[in-house]
């Protein structure tokens, strides 16, 4: 009985924003291939079981700690603004979101049926619908611009040329710079070209750039 009433306490002491919370730590730290619950247990001194008794298992977990990452994005960026501006403004946020967390790119691609994507999906749909993009143009429209902005920001955050240092960052690109000028001008003309332009590459300004060329091709729609 004794145990019985310390185990409802020690669960009753959780809550799913509690786990999540915790995850997204643990998530930050060690990436979605690590023992994510056991790490929990550890951290929140706890059982497995009083975990599994707030969220059903680990796919559950991670779209919860996701949707907890990207909820204050979509909502701070639905304002009484342009839309145009808020598309820009929700896009930036989901890139330095999944930036200070890269394993939210990849949750984000598992399942389009997981909160943050719907959450994602609605508040874009919402800003081209008052753009007066309806139908079938909205479908297209939203589908390529929501597959632009966490394709790209994924790929940002998990690509080699990531790094903690702007220090590290310039010499990678240095390095990769390197590289193009050396390929034969034959076979790669405009990648040789590109190379002079990496010094001063700034992935979240071509990020944004990006955004605004789907915006403009939206215009004509």
């Amino acid at each position: 009985m004794t145990v019985e009433r310390r185990t409802t306490r020690r669960r009753d002491a959780l809550s799913k924003e509690r786990i999540v919370e915790a995850a997204i730590d643990v998530l930050d730290t060690d990436g979605d291939r690590g023992q994510v619950f056991r790490a929990l247990t550890v951290r929140l001194s706890t059982g497995v079981g009083a975990i599994y008794h707030h969220v059903a298992n680990k796919n559950d977990l991670l779209a919860a700690a996701a949707d907890a990452v990207i909820a204050p994005v979509m909502s701070d960026a639905t304002t009484d603004g342009e839309p145009e501006e808020t598309i820009r403004a929700i896009a930036l946020g989901i890139f330095d979101s999944i930036d200070a967390h890269p394993w939210v790119g990849a949750q984000l691609s598992r399942d389009p049926r997981q909160p943050a994507v719907l959450h994602i999906w609605e508040g874009i749909g919402g800003q081209l619908n008052a753009l007066g993009i309806t139908g079938a143009a909205r479908s297209d429209a939203g589908a390529a611009l929501v597959n632009y902005v966490l394709g790209s920001a994924a790929q940002h955050a998990a690509g080699p040329g990531q790094a903690p240092r702007a220090a590290d960052r310039s010499a990678a690109l240095a390095t990769l710079a390197t590289e193009w000028e050396q390929l034969d001008p034959a076979e790669y003309p405009m990648v040789r070209d590109e190379a002079a332009r990496l010094g001063a590459h700034d992935d979240r300004a071509q990020f944004l750039a990006g955004v605004d060329i789907f915006l403009a091709g939206i215009r004509t729609l």
